[in-house]
């Protein structure tokens, strides 16, 4: 059986999980949680590998997986279920441009400023947490105007598209608020968290919400 070495509160573990969860793939899912009686075996395997010790990490069979982006793709190639998570032709450019931009614009964006919270006094870097304030900023008014009027970033289907957005939004909020301003993009990270399978990516991740370093907001 397939073994996902995750945890529950990780942003890039949802993106795997919800493509799992939604395609009822089998698979062991490792916690990488302290406390957990496992979590010992379970990180010492996550070391072992991924060279950085990274998380989600795939194993099947003798091959490791780890990126959450490669990870899907995986998926889609050797376990593939009901959902198509990257469409074919330009779809599927788009697709594949909004994983990136939602990872690179959004997520690593919001990890800075969390990151930086995490940084022992005198270590911090404002000149670096200003900026990446600035550039969610500049993420959220790109996709206010090009996200388009379907219920999902690609139309009528739920892709890696989606995958990605979610976990990213749902923690970008949470630092430098999208705003009643940008309805468009609210209105699309609503029905993200609606949906049954992000949903439940939420209410795993509950339990874990005094990790987060900011202070996790009263609400979602």
């Amino acid at each position: 059986m397939l073994q996902l070495f995750a945890h529950p509160f990780s942003s890039y573990c949802w993106k795997v999980l919800i493509p799992l969860w939604a395609d009822h793939t089998p698979f062991d899912y490792r916690h990488i949680e302290d406390g957990h009686p496992d979590e010992p075996a379970n990180a010492a395997i996550v070391l072992g590998r991924s060279p950085f010790g990274q998380f989600p990490l795939l194993i099947d069979g003798d091959r490791a997986i780890f990126e959450s982006t490669p990870i899907i793709d995986y998926l889609a190639l050797h376990h593939s279920g009901p959902n198509r998570w990257i469409p074919d032709g330009e779809d599927g450019l788009r697709t594949r441009f909004l994983d990136r931009f939602f990872d690179l614009h959004v997520m690593t964006n919001m990890q800075k400023l969390v990151g930086d919270r995490l940084r022992p006094e005198g270590q911090r870097d404002p000149f670096g947490v200003a900026k990446a304030r600035a550039n969610l900023g500049k993420a959220y008014d790109w996709l206010e105007a090009d996200l388009g009027d379907g219920p999902w970033a690609i139309g009528d289907t739920f892709t890696l598209a989606d995958c990605t957005a979610a976990p990213a939004l749902f923690y970008a909020d949470w630092v430098e608020q999208i705003g009643l301003s940008r309805p468009c993009l609210v209105g699309y990270r609503a029905r993200l968290l609606a949906h049954p399978v992000v949903a439940r990516a939420v209410d795993e991740g509950r339990p874990y919400r005094a990790y987060f370093p900011l202070g996790a907001p009263d609400r979602d």
